[in-house]
């Protein structure tokens, strides 16, 4: 391990601490709109710790999804989003919402349908992007294009079905938002997950290397391009399908982040892995951090606006530069 790679992940460790450090700290003052730095007395501090652990966990996961996602399809702009991942878990939670609304139920759960929804997706990208048995870039970024248009047109239609309340509540969950409170169960599900993926991205990081080359290349080195290709879409599909089922969608992260960890560390998985999971993190804890902190009258930008303000441009950085920075 280079000392400067080194030196990357132990500076976005930190960066990662000190995001969540502050987003402890930080309050506003509901009259006035200031805010101010202050060690939370014990009615507020669980809500912030669970905010901040869920920021981070979420910005890892999108994080690693992407880069899965973009070794697995030799796609340097590869997202969550190819999946239609986040576009199926949204319409589930349309679906639950509709179904709630006919059968009297006040106050549906949300995350299951959510998580329902986006494994369907993937399944369905999987089964329709398949050649010769395994998973091909191509075939499977179109049907993800395809899956997320079906899934956007039947939340199109279900949102006028549904009462103006509960299609208000889910345009706020589809605008993308770090939680205050959750289910018990919801933030050890997303730890063990993360958690898994990494250790199987470092066990796996010489096959993760060779998917970056032909076809032709990757076999000849040793190991099946196909299995280990099918297990990173598996895998970054069901990060994702919690991830999005907990804080909705979150713009650009599975995109952005990757790509900063491969200007830090290189494109070697054994590095790019644990920085991937760091910049994420960052991303977005900071981003729920400036959110508290910008006020525009009329209430917080939701956490999915700022990761697509500050994502938007980065994208189109990476198109313009080429294949230089955005190589992989």
């Amino acid at each position: 391990m280079r000392f400067g790679s080194r030196g990357w992940i132990i500076l976005l460790a930190a960066a990662v601490l000190a995001a969540m450090f502050l987003r402890l700290l930080i309050d506003r003052d509901p009259s006035t709109g200031d805010f101010s730095l202050t060690w939370p007395d014990a009615a507020w501090r669980g809500f912030r710790v669970t905010a901040a652990v869920t920021g981070a966990l979420i910005g890892g996961a999108l994080s690693l999804s992407g880069t899965l996602l973009q070794a697995s399809l030799r796609n340097p702009l590869a997202a969550p989003s190819v999946l239609g991942v986040s576009s199926g878990a949204g319409l589930g939670v349309m679906l639950a919402l509709y179904i709630a609304h006919v059968s009297g139920v006040a106050d549906p759960p949300w995350i299951p349908p959510a998580m329902l929804g986006a494994v369907l997706a993937v399944v369905l990208v999987l089964v329709l992007g398949r050649r010769d048995g395994w998973p091909d870039p191509v075939s499977t970024i179109l049907a993800g294009v395809i899956v997320a248009t079906m899934a956007g047109a039947g939340m199109v239609l279900l949102q006028g079905l549904v009462p103006e309340g509960l299609r208000g509540r889910f345009l706020s969950w589809a605008m993308g938002t770090i939680p205050e409170t959750l289910p018990a169960s919801a933030l050890p599900i997303l730890a063990i997950l993360l958690a898994v993926t990494v250790a199987w991205g470092f066990s796996a990081h010489g096959r993760l290397d060779a998917l970056l080359l032909d076809h032709a290349s990757a076999t000849s080195i040793g190991g099946s391009p196909g299995s280990t290709r099918l297990i990173c879409l598996i895998a970054a599909g069901i990060l994702t399908a919690v991830t999005v089922a907990i804080s909705g969608p979150l713009g650009f992260v599975g995109l952005v982040a990757p790509h900063v960890a491969r200007l830090l560390v290189g494109s070697r998985h054994l590095l790019l892995v644990p920085a991937a999971v760091l910049a994420g993190a960052v991303l977005v804890v900071g981003a729920d951090v400036l959110r508290q902190v910008i006020d525009l009258g009329n209430g917080r930008l939701p956490v999915g606006v700022l990761t697509t303000l500050a994502g938007g441009p980065f994208f189109l950085w990476l198109l313009r530069r080429g294949g230089r920075h955005a190589s992989m």
